[in-house]
């Protein structure tokens, strides 16, 4: 009997803690936000750049196979190695 009280004891506490954190308090309503001034130069910029970006179309790159890549990787390591020794 005594272990019977102690689980019903537990589950009705478990059950309140429950409640009591699960329960959705309503957030208080924020006030609008007042626009920032930021934001409109931001906006002239992002236009600005995909204008220039659109006026200047990229060459696409060469094409190269693996070997001639792996050449080109090796030599720039070996540049920088070279210049982080100071030679």
């Amino acid at each position: 009997m005594r272990r019977l009280t102690t689980w019903l004891a537990g589950a009705a506490g478990g059950l309140a803690a429950y409640r009591v954190f699960a329960r959705r308090r309503p957030l208080p309503e924020a006030a609008p936000a007042e626009p920032d001034e930021r934001a409109e130069e931001l906006r002239e910029r992002l236009v600005h750049a995909r204008e220039a970006s659109l006026a200047q179309p990229e060459a696409e790159p060469a094409v190269e196979g693996p070997d001639a890549r792996r050449h080109s990787v090796h030599e720039q390591a070996r540049a920088a190695i070279d210049e982080m020794r100071g030679e």
